[in-house]
């Protein structure tokens, strides 16, 4: 049975092609900077937006058209929506996917009768993964829309749910390693706080880290090499989480030994939150050897949530593309479309419109960061402008040998300091756009 039988395999047609079916710009095959576009971009789809997501907001519940779905609970449904998810998968032509426990399996009464559902549908899982090829980029817990996280999880001031955290966090690694997924994420939807009036905040962060510590023992005991993540987002649901931003969660990986152990997995509408550009984000990250993977989406700046729409804006990607060509790639993390459709957007199809346009404008970012790399123009325009360091006084500063004293000495003797030069900002953006 098909769930899209309106819909071939997805094809490269190139620019001048005005079949909204096709891609414009990836090609999965072509090679930038000595990698496919395949290897390089490494896209992965989300199944709790993309199947689960149902257009629910605030003010209405959910309006999606989902034919296959008949809204139950049931194990036959989540079933399913397993054939459903990669026939999509297939036809979109991409590589990897994406799950929270409770994205592809229903919760049920007890934990035992939880984890005997998520092993049924992962076993359905693997069984499709070994027949299409597709496969895990990473997975991870929910452990922020149950009740019993009301208080958050590994941050929760009742041990019992700390307990329960655990326990979901064990069976979803061990489904992950099952499943051979590359990475494990943690995201602490409700780690942080509401008010500090009944926050212990030094207790929460120590509990937090021995959670981590305690994932990633389990991990290793049972032979499960991936590569661990953490995702910021400053806010929503809590008013301030302790994984506000890449600054924030480097420094609690520092305080608490796991800066080798974890890296980052960053979000763009998580980054406008924050009150950062993606940019900023992914390079913050890179310089310190910790960009590991990202979401790729991108919010509305005139409002003040986390949209998660289907990144469509050249300039973000270039930018994006920036960081990670001059990294040499993101792998074992990846490209993760965790982005939703809008609303109004309610029918199937509206699901490879939205991915079409995220990979081509990942492709398209791609392409364009490569041609501004190999013409070499911002890299030579930062090497002059930090010229002064290269030699003479400049250089005894990085190099560690300069002390006030012999600071002050060499202003004395001077007498001022050399004349700035432009940092001519609006150049190079018009610079930019000309490659854009």
């Amino acid at each position: 049975m098909s769930y899209f039988p309106e819909v071939s395999a997805i094809k490269y047609e190139g620019p001048e092609s005005t079949n909204p079916l096709a891609f414009k710009h990836y090609n999965p095959e072509e090679v930038v900077e000595g990698q496919t576009l395949r290897e390089l971009l490494r896209f992965s789809v989300c199944y709790w937006h993309t199947f689960r997501g149902m257009g629910a907001d605030p003010f209405g519940p959910g309006c999606a058209d989902r034919p296959w779905d008949d809204g139950s609970d049931s194990v036959e449904n989540a079933l399913k929506r397993v054939d459903v998810a990669f026939e999509f998968m297939q036809k979109l032509g991409v590589d990897f996917y994406c799950f929270h426990d409770r994205d592809v399996s229903p919760e049920r009464a007890t934990l035992k009768e939880s984890n005997d559902v998520f092993d049924t549908i992962a076993d359905k899982l693997l069984e499709a993964q070994q027949a299409t090829g597709i496969k895990l980029l990473w997975g991870t817990a929910n452990l922020f829309s149950h009740a019993r996280y009301m208080h958050g999880a590994a941050t929760s001031c009742n041990a019992d749910v700390f307990a329960h955290a655990a326990a979901a966090v064990k069976k979803a690694i061990e489904v992950t390693h099952k499943l051979g997924g590359a990475n494990y994420v943690f995201w602490g939807g409700r780690e942080g706080y509401q008010n500090l009036f009944n926050t212990d905040m030094k207790r929460e962060l120590d509990h937090l880290a021995k959670f981590m510590h305690m994932a990633k023992d389990h991990a290793r005991s049972i032979g499960f090499e991936g590569q661990f993540l953490f995702e910021p987002k400053p806010k929503e649901p809590t008013k301030h989480q302790y994984d506000f931003d890449v600054a924030a969660c480097m420094n609690f990986l520092r305080q608490y030994g796991l800066e080798d152990v974890v890296k980052m997995n960053i979000e763009t509408n998580h980054a406008t939150l924050a009150g950062h550009t993606m940019m900023h984000e992914m390079e913050y990250a890179r310089i310190q050897n910790s960009l590991g993977s990202m979401d790729a989406n991108y919010g509305d700046l005139l409002l003040g949530w986390d949209t998660d729409q289907f990144p469509t804006d050249i300039y973000l990607t270039t930018q994006c593309m920036l960081v990670v060509l001059e990294q040499g790639g993101i792998s074992p993390g990846g490209l993760n479309f965790d982005a939703k459709v809008r609303r109004e957007s309610f029918e199937p199809i509206d699901l490879f419109y939205a991915h079409i346009g995220g990979m081509d404008a990942f492709a398209r970012g791609a392409k364009i960061a490569a041609r501004i790399r190999q013409d070499g123009v911002l890299d030579e325009f930062v090497k002059n402008r930090y010229a002064s360091y290269d030699d003479g006084i400049g250089k005894t500063i990085e190099e560690g040998s300069a002390t006030f004293d012999s600071l002050e000495q060499y202003m004395l003797d001077k007498g001022d300091s050399a004349p700035n030069v432009s940092g001519r900002q609006e150049y190079l953006e018009n610079l930019i756009n000309q490659y854009i």
